[in-house]
């Protein structure tokens, strides 16, 4: 579309209005937001006039609240209240998802401009505010499932599969599949997944996240403020960063960290939150055993320097979630060169991306002794063989997996739908 010539108190024409719901969204520090916030960046460039819904409140931390209102270098973010009450319970957070949802819907069918409209799955319920919109108005809807619920819920036990609470969420899935212009699943077991619930072969496109590298560089140790401020001169550090949730059990490496006190240069370094992250602060609290440490969540700003502490990255992937969660946090481990360790089944994602380019070690799940016998093994290894692993991850993200190249795939995807099959 051409810009316009005429004078420049006119109002420059656009590619379209984009409007992203997403109960979570910067400066909340949750993946979910920030990859959000780069899609919007991507619309954006491309003319877009994009406005975002999210929450009023941290979502790790419902007490941290955010202005209702922030131009976000051009994006108009929009922070509604009674959106968020916090993680305590199943309950409490199915409160804040409802009332956050339903709001999306009323603004959705308010906006009179909507030309396309872009849901995620945070909450679980929040693609039923498209199908609302869909429904009374003609906007193309791009549905990326960054996880699947009820999928989730039931893999964890903590609902029944045959629940009123599983029908109707899975009826909410099968109306956006139904609905949607676009559908986007992060790895091919996701897919998969989705499929079997409607095929949407014709409409569906596997991009995986790509990782944050315009706010991440390799930091080396001798340099890194973080690794001086905490202690960890002289230590090896391997480190587990981001959310940490009962989907994903890191048990065996806690237990082998037992069994490796013999080794003092070894550190496990806890860094990020969720419901599991907990249970380590409360386990330090209590025993204070002393290889394993806790931190917060790091700001943005300074995710180059806490990545970049770690000599590995722990990457857990629990085997009932495969294809229904993704590991996200495995990109940023690559994007600043460090190996990772997984913990994890081999049939995953994270499994598929260790055979195409060596750049860790493999734990399988709930093998104790395995965990002990491979974190010897990267004790034993030296700085320059870990380099050369992180170095192979590194790679494999400038070939394939760069946020320059899969923004501009996801873009595509959003403003055009799918390529025709």
């Amino acid at each position: 579309m051409n810009v316009s010539t005429h004078a420049s108190s006119e109002e420059p024409s656009v590619s379209g209005d984009l409007v992203i719901f997403s109960q979570v969204f910067p400066p909340d520090p949750t993946a979910v937001g920030q990859y959000l916030l780069d899609a919007a960046r991507e619309m954006q460039r491309r003319g877009f006039r994009v406005t975002v819904y999210t929450a009023n409140r941290a979502y790790e931390d419902p007490g941290v609240r955010f202005p209702r209102h922030e131009d976000m270098q051009g994006i108009a973010v929009r922070r509604l209240p009674l959106s968020s009450f916090g993680k305590k319970s199943l309950l409490i957070r199915l409160l804040g998802g409802v009332s956050f949802t339903l709001q999306c819907a009323l603004h959705g069918l308010l906006r009179r401009r909507t030309t396309h409209l872009l849901v995620s799955t945070s909450p679980p319920m929040c693609p039923l505010a498209a199908v609302i919109v869909g429904v009374f108005r003609r906007v193309q809807i791009a549905y990326w499932a960054m996880d699947i619920n009820p999928d989730q819920s039931v893999a964890m036990g903590a609902v029944k599969p045959g629940s009123l609470f599983v029908r109707l969420l899975d009826g909410m899935n099968r109306q956006i599949l139904r609905r949607a212009t676009t559908v986007v699943a992060l790895d091919h077991f996701m897919a998969d997944r989705l499929n079997r619930k409607r095929d949407v072969r014709d409409k569906l496109a596997v991009i995986p996240p790509w990782p944050q590298e315009h706010g991440l560089r390799s930091v080396e140790h001798a340099e890194n403020p973080f690794r001086q401020r905490h202690g960890l001169d002289g230590k090896l550090v391997v480190m587990y960063s981001g959310n940490l949730s009962n989907a994903s059990p890191i048990t065996s490496v806690l237990r082998a960290a037992e069994r490796l006190r013999d080794l003092p240069e070894l550190v496990f370094l806890f860094v990020g939150g969720g419901q599991a992250k907990r249970e380590i602060d409360e386990l330090i609290a209590r025993e204070a055993p002393p290889n394993v440490r806790s931190l917060p969540y790091q700001p943005f700003s300074e995710l180059s320097y806490s990545l970049s502490a770690a000599d590995v990255h722990l990457v857990s992937v629990g085997e009932k979630i495969v294809g229904i969660c993704h590991p996200c946090k495995v990109y940023g481990a690559m994007a600043v060169a460090r190996p990772i360790v997984l913990l994890g089944p081999e049939e995953s994602h994270v499994g598929d991306l260790l055979q195409r380019a060596r750049f860790g070690w493999h734990i399988p799940p709930d093998d104790v002794d395995a965990a002990e016998r491979v974190l010897r093994e990267i004790a034993a290894s030296t700085p320059q063989q870990r380099a050369a692993l992180g170095q192979q991850g590194r790679r494999l993200v400038d070939q394939e997996l760069s946020q320059a190249a899969l923004c501009r795939r996801f873009g595509d995807l959003v403003e055009h739908g799918p390529p025709p099959r």
